[in-house]
């Protein structure tokens, strides 16, 4: 698959992923408008906290029915 970034057409394969966000996101911005591309991260990024471990203090003493 290739991708176009600044002017030049790059393999994604070779793209690094700091490169791929940068281009991702502004294709977001493009699309969306500032207002969408914030919307879209508030959405879509990671949180804080360990799931995991807040999985399992949610289930403790849970039983299956």
């Amino acid at each position: 698959m290739l991708v176009s970034g600044s002017g030049a057409m790059s393999p994604l394969e070779k793209m690094s992923d700091e490169t791929l966000s940068v281009d991702a996101l502004a294709v977001l911005q493009r699309e969306l408008g500032l207002d969408g591309l914030a919307r879209f991260l508030r959405l879509y990024r990671s949180g804080s906290g360990d799931y995991t471990r807040d999985r399992h203090r949610w289930l403790e003493g849970a039983t299956r029915t």
